[in-house]
């Protein structure tokens, strides 16, 4: 008996302890022309580490709770403890009654320069800069968060995304490209500082209502669900009357845009020339792709 009760314990300990992520990281270090070095493999496996056992939010995550993610880091050049490299991250979240999986985010991070000794310490410290490469990480992972949250709960991502911007403006200090307003409209910088931005608010709208209202509810009922999916992606008429072809408009549909292409080709039918007028409007450049959809 004695046995069952430390066992019950330490599975609950586990269990109670799950981290936010599950995020597999992978170091591409072809374009360098030393891809078998061991200092890129044991980059990956810090990071990996680094990443799914670090404690991010106050929050208890249960191990179904998880969030799937891939980062995956492009070195194209190093000197010494100097690496040039890009970070391409995605995430997704599981759909309601369905074993679908949604993209949420996907943002191609080309300003990844950092500094690396092997075998360093990679130490996360939410108010103070340490480094490039922990910065650039926790940054994205905290965008994750955020998303993920927004796509849930009406504003669930607050506390992510002010994470997000004490990183960024504390990362200044560093000198690296990607954390102040003169690194362009692609940036970190532009990317935490549109969202929080009253000019951008139906973005946030859109998150929850496309996902919780639309997605989730397709499973019992597709008509609402699409129904509800179009009347949240024609929210975005009002923010690209503000501000067209945003940073955040190529972001959102980076990522949704087969998925969109996808729900509005097939099952039930439903109106939906208001919704092909407006993403022809705002996401022009997947035209090829709202061209498919029929209805």
């Amino acid at each position: 008996m004695h046995k069952i009760v430390v066992v019950i314990v330490c599975f609950l300990s586990v269990f109670a302890s799950a981290q936010e992520l599950n995020c597999n990281v992978v170091v591409d270090a072809q374009q360098t022309g030393n891809e078998n070095f061991p200092i890129f493999k044991t980059l990956e496996k810090q990071l990996t580490e680094f990443i799914n056992n670090t404690k991010w939010a106050d929050k208890t995550f249960s191990a179904q709770e998880r969030i799937d993610c891939n980062m995956v880091i492009n070195v194209v050049g190093y000197s010494g403890e100097s690496f040039q490299a890009s970070i391409q991250v995605q995430s997704s979240r599981p759909v309601y009654g369905s074993s679908y999986s949604t993209p949420i985010y996907n943002f191609n991070d080309k300003d990844f320069n950092f500094r690396y000794l092997e075998f360093q310490n990679l130490i996360f410290n939410p108010n103070q800069f340490e480094s490039n490469l922990v910065s650039v990480l926790a940054f994205h992972v905290y965008m994750v968060l955020a998303l993920d949250a927004d796509s849930f709960a009406e504003n669930g991502g607050d506390p992510y995304y002010k994470k997000a911007q004490v990183i960024t403006n504390y990362s200044q200090q560093g000198n690296f490209q990607g954390w102040k307003l003169e690194d362009g409209l692609q940036s970190r910088f532009a990317l935490i500082d549109n969202i929080l931005s009253p000019t951008f608010k139906e973005f946030r709208s859109v998150m929850y209502d496309y996902h919780r209202e639309g997605l989730d509810v397709m499973s019992a009922n597709p008509k609402e669900g699409k129904e509800q999916i179009a009347a949240s992606l024609n929210q975005f008429q009002a923010m690209n009357s503000r501000r067209p072809n945003s940073f955040l408009l190529r972001t959102f549909f980076d990522a949704k845009s087969d998925e969109i292409e996808d729900i509005f080709s097939d099952g039930p039918n439903v109106n939906i020339a208001s919704v092909k007028e407006t993403l022809q409007k705002v996401a022009p450049m997947h035209n090829s792709k709202w061209q498919n959809i029929k209805f």
